[in-house]
């Protein structure tokens, strides 16, 4: 017997304890808030590994494109401060958490702002002068307290939901029923070979509402000059696309993993350099480079430290996400009655 199985008595404890905090909510017996401003919602049902950066940043570029000003609010995971925090210009891993920071290193015109409480979050994000046109919640799909404008969940291509476990038998953190609340629904780091038959299997499998849009994301790694043999350092939550990518380039690759967002002591540091010693650069990913700057890694090594930049690609279907997206946030708009932001984007 595998020794998950042992752990399902209780997953379904924990999934009735879920259900029950659904159901406060469902009968409005707990408050929840609708913001003013169009928000989105990037998020999952399981505990990581879905790929929630990558699509944030997608959005973030789609929306600027077309002219819009955008707000990111996370929850700021791992960092060591607390409350409502703007990313400023001394802002850190530590301050506000690996992914934030990722984002506002990459993304400097962009509000990045972190808060445990989405609510209290987007209250503040609204008091400002001049607010953002829509806020993107990143990994808020859990917060029922908040009800965001448009849902989209995103789901990993090799661990549909819908084959998976609540946790601690599996790592699915919220029902899988509640999938059917999302408007979009992504399939992640589909494979480059995928076929139309492939296609209709995991349709079949999720089986959308017919108010849902199912769309397939592919994970493409930037090329970046990589001297020598790397040691691949990652601390994130599915570590094995990046260790393939990267040994398919490099097959002599070292590798040393750890836990996601994981926060590296004096011990680490010293494996890490004596593991990348017989390297000649280390590779990462951009949230671990994050933490990296918070170490003397850099210092003590003398050799390249390289993060690898991951991005997306979608599918266009019958329907497409970014119109999908653009469509909410222009009606949004014009209903609160905002028609110099309508008006001037593309």
């Amino acid at each position: 017997m595998n020794w998950r199985s042992l752990t399902a008595p209780l997953a379904v404890l924990y999934g009735g304890v879920i259900s029950f905090r659904h159901l406060l909510f469902d009968e409005h017996l707990l408050p929840q808030y609708t913001p003013r401003i169009p928000t989105i919602c990037v998020g999952n049902l399981a505990v990581g590994g879905t790929g929630k950066t990558p699509m944030v940043e997608y959005l973030i570029r789609l929306l600027q494109s077309h002219g819009y000003k955008v707000g990111v609010l996370s929850r700021g995971y791992r960092r060591k401060t607390r409350g409502f925090l703007f990313a400023t210009a001394l802002a850190t891993a530590d301050t506000i958490g690996d992914e934030a920071m990722q984002i506002h290193r990459k993304f400097p015109d962009v509000l990045v702002a972190v808060c445990e409480e989405r609510v209290t979050g987007i209250k503040h994000i609204q008091r400002m002068h001049n607010p953002p046109d829509v806020v993107l919640l990143d990994d808020a799909y859990q917060h029922r307290s908040i009800v965001c404008g448009l849902n989209i969940l995103l789901t990993a291509y090799d661990r549909l939901y819908v084959y998976d476990h609540l946790l601690p038998w599996g790592t699915l953190r919220d029902v899988p029923y509640r999938a059917t609340k999302a408007e979009i629904l992504v399939v992640t780091k589909c494979p480059d070979t995928m076929r139309p038959i492939d296609k209709r299997v995991v349709d079949s499998s999720l089986r959308p509402a017919t108010f849902q849009h199912l769309y397939f994301s592919h994970m493409h790694y930037d090329d970046v000059p990589v001297p020598g043999v790397p040691l691949v350092l990652a601390c994130i939550a599915r570590p094995e696309y990046m260790i393939s990518h990267v040994r398919a380039l490099h097959p002599q690759a070292e590798v040393l993993t750890y836990p996601d967002h994981h926060r590296f002591t004096a011990a680490d540091i010293s494996t890490i350099l004596q593991r990348a010693e017989r390297c000649d650069c280390i590779l990462t990913t951009e949230k671990d480079m994050q933490r990296i700057r918070q170490t003397d890694i850099i210092e003590r090594y003398g050799k390249p430290v390289i993060p690898l930049p991951v991005h997306i690609t979608v599918q266009v279907e019958a329907h497409s996400l970014d119109d999908d997206v653009l469509s909410y946030v222009r009606e949004s708009l014009h209903k609160i009655n905002k028609p110099s932001q309508t008006t001037n984007h593309k």
